[in-house]
């Protein structure tokens, strides 16, 4: 397995001034990082590539940011870790997400939680058949 296991990061969301700053903090804290500008958008980019984390906003018309965590819980892909951003967190509660940000939040704040996630999925173990018997 390797040591970083999260560099590829979709970011969705339908205010490009906020996917793009999320975009340029994400890039230079060292992460690969692809925008959708809807979750339309957002949901072709799952269908097509692997990404090993998503920040998607919550309230977006059409695909919103719940459509798009139910999407990923249901694929092949269900572990991929999903943060929520939203102007209105206490829609996001009960929801999937593996980390919520209300915005406004800081950008140490996003970095920091892609850290966190990170870390985690970087300290479980991962065990062959041979190893679990």
């Amino acid at each position: 397995m390797e040591s970083d296991v999260m560099d590829r990061v979709l970011v969705i969301d339908d205010e490009p001034s906020i996917s793009e700053l999320i975009c340029e903090v994400l890039g230079r804290a060292g992460y690969n990082v692809e925008t959708a500008c809807n979750g339309k958008e957002g949901l072709r980019y799952l269908k097509k590539e692997n990404f090993d984390l998503v920040v998607t906003d919550m309230c977006m018309p059409d695909v919103n940011g719940d459509c798009i965590v139910r999407h990923i819980r249901s694929s092949d892909r269900s572990v991929t870790p999903v943060i929520g951003i939203s102007g209105t967190p206490w829609l996001l509660e009960g929801v999937d997400f593996d980390a919520v940000l209300p915005k406004p939040f800081s950008l140490r704040t996003l970095v920091d939680t892609v850290q966190q996630i990170k870390e985690q999925r970087n300290s479980t173990p991962c065990y062959s058949d041979s190893q679990m018997s």
